[in-house]
């Protein structure tokens, strides 16, 4: 059954989560001052890791660059002191 489902994102250069197979993401944003993740899931369906990279702004991507499967979105943080982008990778972090 599709649903939508919220998973933290960690504040972290590099991190996986657990996601239903053949997540669609939908959007990157904050929820009461912590960084959410929102994707259309089959709650069903077997889970599978996917990868992700949180870079702020003005910090190098280092060779993670070659990585990115998917520009997920922005998010502000500390009432915009603080900005986050946020890709999908391929498989390794």
């Amino acid at each position: 059954m599709l649903t939508i489902f919220k998973y933290p994102v960690l504040l972290k250069n590099n991190f996986t989560l657990e996601l239903p197979k053949d997540a669609k993401i939908l959007t990157v944003q904050t929820q009461r001052g912590t960084p959410q993740l929102w994707a259309m899931v089959d709650s069903e369906t077997e889970k599978e890791k996917r990868y992700f990279r949180l870079a702020g702004t003005g910090y190098t991507l280092g060779d993670d660059y070659l990585k990115i499967i998917n520009y997920i979105g922005t998010f502000q943080m500390g009432n915009g002191v603080l900005v986050f982008h946020l890709f999908e990778i391929k498989e390794g972090d």
